[in-house]
């Protein structure tokens, strides 16, 4: 187990996808109305080193009750002007598309959560304030800090994707039951 602490830096860069971590410190909550909010006025958090989580959480008296990931591939044209501004990581689940692949190499990773384990996710964070609180609880960018939150990381700086490595192994195996011959169109 890898021990990340924000504001993320090089030693992200070493990681290699599957590797275990854990995350502590602050993070941004954002999503898709956010994202484009945030590529309209400005990023409204110091960038360099920041993580993004991929998420939108229900929040009640002040306090995170869920904040499970939302899935990631939502994100995928609304990405790259982030990493540009120094994000070192994001976080969601079911990954990303080969364009943001291409993006992250050599200069941020793709951290993934389980999806269903949203209660377990708000377990290890705190909520410290919030943007853009207008576009509603889901929509906000919410400030949070985490503790040791467990993640796995599903795509490297080197381009390496755990996401696209079992979609081609289920893809052979699928073939190979089958007997399809590989390249036909399913």
């Amino acid at each position: 187990m890898i021990d990340l602490v924000t504001p993320l830096g090089a030693e992200v860069l070493d990681l290699r996808a599957g590797d275990r971590v854990t995350l502590t410190g602050t993070i941004y909550t954002a999503r898709d109305e956010a994202h484009i909010r945030m590529m309209e006025e400005g990023i409204p958090f110091t960038p360099e080193g920041a993580v993004v989580y991929h998420c939108g959480p229900v929040v009640q008296d002040g306090k995170l009750v869920v904040a499970g990931p939302t899935t990631s591939a939502r994100m995928n044209a609304l990405t790259g002007f982030l990493i540009d501004a120094g994000i070192r990581a994001l976080i969601g689940k079911g990954g990303m598309g080969p364009e943001v692949v291409k993006q992250l190499r050599g200069r941020a990773v793709y951290l993934a959560f389980t999806g269903g384990c949203a209660a377990l996710a708000a377990a290890h964070m705190n909520l410290k304030g919030v943007y853009f609180e207008d576009l509603g609880m889901a929509e906000a960018i919410w400030i949070v800090e985490v503790d040791r939150l467990p993640l796995t990381v599903g795509i490297d700086a080197h381009g390496d994707d755990l996401f696209e490595a079992v979609h081609e192994k289920a893809k052979t195996q699928f073939h190979q039951q089958f007997n399809i011959k590989q390249g036909t169109a399913l």
